[in-house]
């Protein structure tokens, strides 16, 4: 994906305005999760209980710590599935969205007091917008590489307030 698809839409509001949605990738649905979950750990149970039939029986409780960790880790990728980001600038307001979870926030800051802070750190660019006192992360789905083009976008966009 280049960095132009980030931004497919965004921005045409007009001169005055600005939408962005992120969310995170997820190709699996929840039934896909089930399929790939349940196959993976009867397979990995099958395997221990054979093993466990020719006398290696202590491979039992490792191969049920194993479902367990899938499982962990099955049920951590469906409850953020529908995670999401929008921010949006319309007129003087700088809004932004947040769903983690089942949690959802919003955040709003006054366009003029609105300030960017870019933190680059050996590998990755971190983004928010701090304004009175209060700071919050945006840009936590892109990549590098349009966390950048973000920061770009908004400077500008802030700026011309």
């Amino acid at each position: 994906m280049s960095n132009s698809d980030y931004f497919e839409g965004a921005g045409n509001q007009g001169a005055g305005e600005f939408l962005l949605c992120t969310r995170r990738i997820n190709s699996l649905s929840v039934r896909d999760c089930g399929i790939v979950f349940g196959s993976l750990a009867a397979f990995s149970l099958t395997v221990a209980v054979v093993f466990s039939a020719l006398g290696a029986w202590l491979i039992l409780p490792f191969a049920g710590l194993e479902a367990m960790a899938l499982y962990l880790a099955f049920s951590w990728v469906r409850r953020h599935a529908h995670d999401f980001e929008q921010l949006q600038i319309r007129g003087d307001a700088v809004v932004l969205a947040v769903r983690e979870e089942a949690h959802m926030r919003h955040y709003e800051f006054n366009r003029v007091w609105a300030r960017l802070v870019v933190d680059q750190r050996a590998r990755d660019v971190r983004l928010a917008l701090r304004s009175h006192g209060s700071e919050v992360e945006v840009g936590r789905y892109l990549d590098s590489g349009g966390r950048q083009r973000l920061a770009r976008e908004l400077r500008a966009r802030l700026r011309a307030s």
